[in-house]
């Protein structure tokens, strides 16, 4: 998620961003909490960093449709192993 994205999330006034100037609906400027943005978005670092170590799922969908449930049990270890190493919530 990009910080505009999280601004617009946090802050429902707020319905133009330019730049980090964030405005209402009027044109108005509207102050927010960066410090609230950057907890935010360390908070839910952790998604990238799973999407980019997760295994591909056609492996386990070829597991399945082969019926090779060794495979099968490689693909879930595999995910476990990237949740265990990027836990929610961790910075």
């Amino acid at each position: 998620m990009k910080d505009h994205e999280i601004i617009l999330a946090l802050n429902p006034q707020v319905k133009v961003i330019r730049g980090d100037v964030a405005y209402d609906a009027d044109g108005n400027e509207v102050a927010y909490d960066k410090a609230a943005v950057q907890a935010y978005v360390d908070a839910h670092a952790y998604i990238a960093k799973r999407a980019a170590e997760y295994p591909n799922p056609a492996e386990y969908l070829d597991g399945i449709v082969k019926g090779d449930q060794a495979q099968i049990d490689k693909y879930i270890a595999d995910c476990l192993a990237v949740k265990a190493k990027y836990p929610k919530g961790a910075a």
